[in-house]
């Protein structure tokens, strides 16, 4: 039984080894993501007050609280809480080079030569507070103007429905500004006033090519199908291990169109993943000839 969650007076105690344990294989269960031994302090840090406002006096409590009354809306709450979500506008700038100097200038002399419509596709995977997709946004509308009749679709998910809320706003702290190129910030962002002077917001323009869904990457399936002409997976991959990294991958792949990119994190590489992809620059990988045109194949028979 609960607790009322107004009483001061509760206090957690520490997380034992075999909790820990309980919580490892239900978080990697869930979503994936592995929690080394030496991230118990961590999740301690990141549960404790939650726990605690629930009224409950123990990990064990709270463990069983998500699995024995089969919560799953507390089983988000707790992911939620243990995800992180750290971001930045036009992280990893060198890709944000790519994107702009290789693929808008491809993307745009296909369409020019009729080898593609004037649609783009990207998926923002893991999009945390939403500063990449909306960054990807930004770059992508400066280059294909909507008035020379180009549709740019963004799709941006991620496991932490906290994240999204934020992400859906459009809404964060001035200091931020500082991460977003001049002509960028002025054209698409808005100060703002009164009791939100200390904030900024995304400007409709970029905010309505984009639509944020919850998914969890681990999940077997995702209720999307592509295909996309670029998806980024960027520090997301790192909290998988080795099997479920592969697994995502496959999945990824298998929703990139047959001449897309994957873009993923700088600490993250896919040479000992998989063999479906090849290598472009750091970071930046295609279909290889032989994945490709076994989708263009089965695409045809379609």
């Amino acid at each position: 039984m609960i607790n009322d969650p107004c009483d001061s007076v509760t206090t957690v105690q520490p997380i034992s080894d075999r909790e820990f344990g309980l919580f490892q294989r239900l978080i990697y269960g869930a979503a994936g993501i592995h929690l080394a031994p030496h991230k118990k302090a961590l999740l301690e840090a990141r549960l404790s007050k939650h726990i605690r406002e629930l009224g409950l006096h123990s990990f064990g409590a709270y463990y069983d609280h998500v699995v024995k009354e089969k919560s799953r809306d507390e089983l988000v709450r707790m992911l939620d809480r243990v995800s992180t979500n750290e971001t930045h506008f036009f992280r990893e700038p060198r890709q944000f080079e790519f994107l702009e100097s290789r693929l808008c200038s491809e993307w745009s002399q296909q369409a020019d030569a009729g080898q593609r419509r004037k649609r783009i596709t990207i998926w923002s995977a893991g999009c945390s507070t939403g500063e990449e997709a909306y960054s990807i946004a930004m770059l992508l509308l400066d280059r294909f103007p909507l008035e020379r009749r180009w549709q740019i679709d963004i799709l941006a998910t991620d496991l932490s429905t906290r994240a999204l809320s934020t992400a859906r706003a459009g809404i964060w702290p001035i200091a931020k500004a500082q991460e977003i190129p001049e002509k960028f910030l002025k054209r698409f962002m808005l100060r703002g006033t009164g009791a939100q002077q200390h904030n900024m917001k995304a400007g409709q323009e970029i905010a309505a090519l984009i639509r944020f869904e919850r998914l969890n990457l681990n999940d077997e399936s995702y209720p999307t199908s592509g295909p996309f002409d670029a998806i980024f997976c960027r520090n997301v991959l790192i909290y998988f291990d080795a099997q479920s990294r592969a697994k995502v991958i496959d999945r990824l792949l298998d929703r990139l169109g047959p001449f897309g990119y994957l873009f993923v994190g700088h600490a993250e590489s896919l040479s000992s993943v998989t063999e479906r992809a090849r290598h472009i620059i750091p970071t930046v990988y295609t279909r290889t000839t032989d994945d490709a045109q076994h989708l263009m194949r089965r695409e045809a028979a379609q």
